[in-house]
């Protein structure tokens, strides 16, 4: 069966999305997988300044995002639009500390030396609640995708 997007407002469908094989995941996964090593080589500089201009496109286009959530979800718009520029400030929030939330930490054992690093560890899945699909995105995926190497 296939996933549908309908709208609660007058029960029609916005879309329809085919379930894909589980072959079809495999490649997915393999090509997130590929994705991976590549983003974990790439500075963290070049990791903020993306996750900084999604913040941006996010806020400049909040009204598209605040319609689509409005449509598919039965969100209040006024809460809907304040969900996407939430969402857009979470991100820039991230591009612009993340870096020194994840440094890494010495710590200070009785013996030895240690310390503490967020090392990326691969592809993530995560399955998120339906209604608030920005703020979950900008919540799991910000700190995600800016791990240091």
């Amino acid at each position: 069966m296939a996933y549908q997007s309908i709208n609660p407002f007058d029960n029609r469908l916005v879309q329809s999305f085919a379930e894909i094989t589980d072959q079809q995941l495999e490649v997915k996964v393999a090509a997130a997988t590929e994705c991976f090593v590549a983003w974990k080589k790439t500075s963290y500089a070049h990791r903020a300044g993306i996750m900084a201009r999604a913040a941006v496109l996010l806020h400049e286009q909040a009204e598209h995002f605040a319609q689509i959530m409005t449509m598919e979800m039965g969100k209040r718009i006024s809460e809907a639009r304040g969900e996407v520029q939430f969402s857009s400030q979470i991100l820039t929030y991230y591009a612009e500390n993340a870096e020194r939330f994840l440094a890494a930490v010495k710590l200070h054992p009785t013996a030895g030396e240690a310390h503490m690093e967020s090392s990326p560890i691969g592809v993530i899945f995560g399955v998120e609640p339906w209604n608030f699909p920005y703020y979950q995105l900008a919540r799991v995926a910000g700190p995600q995708l800016l791990t240091s190497r």
